[in-house]
């Protein structure tokens, strides 16, 4: 028997070849089965609770939507491109198996509305997984925080060495850009979680439909107020988007630095052998594959992001098949999202941190220079004239190849008459992050206490 589309009695001719393969979206909007056969068996409901279609023929769907999401589940169901989409061979898959009945399915619904609303269903079981592995990214990288609370390390602005933190304190920073992101994605999800069934191809529906009933079954927390808008947003994609280009752009940042440090001229860090890889001309190398792969995935976001952004540039109201297009950018987004968050999370677990080579390199780079400053401004001299001494010792120093925890006292004096003792103290790094002990300093008692509520605060998810 010919094949023919649920549309084609209108047209004298069928679709170009070229055009049905190029129109089909089936091989990859497949994905949202599950999401479509959801909300189709709460529209079956309604509708036969309403009376809108006889109440057998709402519960035959209903059994047969049912039977259909088991074989697509074992992977019985056969997926046919001559159908284009997912909702169409679902649908022809339906009439197949209980008859006329299943042609009465779409009543009061458009392929338009019914679409927007597998993907909202989607993405919002994106979002909640998403949620849940940042939870787990950020507590890989506060267990490592707390066991690094009294390291000494090198903050660098510029890639220099700049003042001394806690390394735990330099980990906290990204926590803190984690807990951003996870608050993106559930401000996203509050906007996405709206119901545009009922809205039909883009004026609503002529029959007695209960919208808010569909809405409660699919846990949706209430409905797309105006029908045009309902089936041709997508802005709530490109929040989707936007949230994990950001997200993944934190996490190469991260990795950058693992990159960084683990290399042989900074060898702060050592990533475990599971999460890298050899050379296969140079047998000694180690490469830290894993770490650069996360820094590069960061492209694929944001080209999702870019593609989504000019998806929806140019269109006028309301449905256009360019919303076909939303698919694949937040399939992709949303598993390059995931992906890197399970392959962070294990790198940062299995990380080792070689405590004295950054304890070496903050010795070598000045770091209590700033320190010193300000000693010698709260004893009086102005912040500008002890910048230039200081600037002036500094400089000497390096040209000699000492520290500044080297120096005299005397030596000191050259550069700052008014030195004292207290100002060779205020050098030794250890004092300089104690006395930060305030909200958001480096101290270590205050990142501890960081730590201890941000744990607290994870539990309470």
């Amino acid at each position: 028997m010919k094949k023919s589309k649920p549309w084609s009695t209108r047209f004298a001719k069928p679709p170009n070849e070229k055009l049905a393969q190029f129109n089909a979206s089936v091989h990859f909007d497949k994905r949202l089965a599950e999401f479509d056969v959801a909300a189709s068996v709460a529209h079956a409901q309604m509708l036969g609770a309403r009376g809108i279609i006889p109440a057998k023929d709402a519960a035959n769907i209903q059994r047969g939507l049912k039977d259909i999401l088991k074989e697509i589940r074992n992977g019985a169901f056969h997926w046919q491109t001559e159908y284009e989409d997912v909702h169409f061979n679902i649908e022809r898959r339906l009439i197949e198996k209980i008859g006329g009945a299943g042609k009465r399915l779409h009543t009061a619904r458009s392929r338009n509305d019914q679409t927007a609303a597998a993907l909202r269903l989607f993405l919002r079981a994106q979002t909640d997984h998403i949620l849940d592995l940042i939870a787990d990214a950020r507590l890989a990288l506060l267990e490592l925080a707390e066991k690094h609370a009294n390291t000494l390390a090198a903050g660098m602005t510029h890639m220099q060495t700049a003042q001394p933190v806690v390394f735990g304190h330099h980990l906290l920073a990204y926590d803190d850009m984690l807990q951003r992101d996870a608050g993106r994605f559930a401000d996203c999800r509050k906007r996405l979680n709206l119901s545009p069934l009922g809205a039909g191809a883009l004026a609503g529906v002529g029959f007695p439909i209960d919208r808010r009933r569909v809405a409660k079954t699919l846990g949706f927390d209430g409905l797309c107020q105006n029908s045009i808008d309902a089936v041709s947003d997508r802005d709530f994609a490109v929040e989707f988007a936007a949230a994990a280009a950001l997200m993944t752009a934190h996490l190469s940042r991260f990795c950058e630095e693992i990159i960084v440090w683990c290399s042989q001229p900074f060898g702060c860090v050592s990533l475990d052998d599971s999460f890298c890889t050899g050379s296969s001309i140079m047998p000694q190398k180690k490469n830290p594959d894993a770490a650069e792969l996360v820094r590069a995935k960061t492209g694929r976001t944001a080209g999702a992001l870019t593609s989504l952004l000019m998806m929806i540039k140019g269109q006028p109201l309301a449905y256009n098949k360019d919303n076909q297009e939303d698919k694949e950018a937040v399939f992709d987004s949303a598993d390059t999202a995931q992906n890197c968050l399970v392959i962070f999370a294990g790198m940062v677990r299995a990380m080792r941190v070689n405590t004295a080579r950054m304890r070496e390199l903050l010795d070598s780079g000045y770091p209590t220079a700033t320190e010193l400053a300000d000693y010698l401004t709260a004893k009086g001299a102005a912040f500008k004239d002890a910048h230039a001494a200081v600037g002036a010792l500094v400089r000497a120093l390096s040209d000699s190849g000492k520290r500044l925890e080297d120096i005299t006292l005397e030596e000191l004096r050259r550069y700052a008459p008014q030195a004292d003792k207290g100002a060779l103290l205020a050098l030794r790094p250890e004092n300089a992050v104690r006395i930060r002990n305030h909200t958001g300093g480096t101290a270590p008692k205050e990142v501890r206490r960081q730590i201890a509520r941000r744990k607290a605060a994870l539990k309470k998810r």
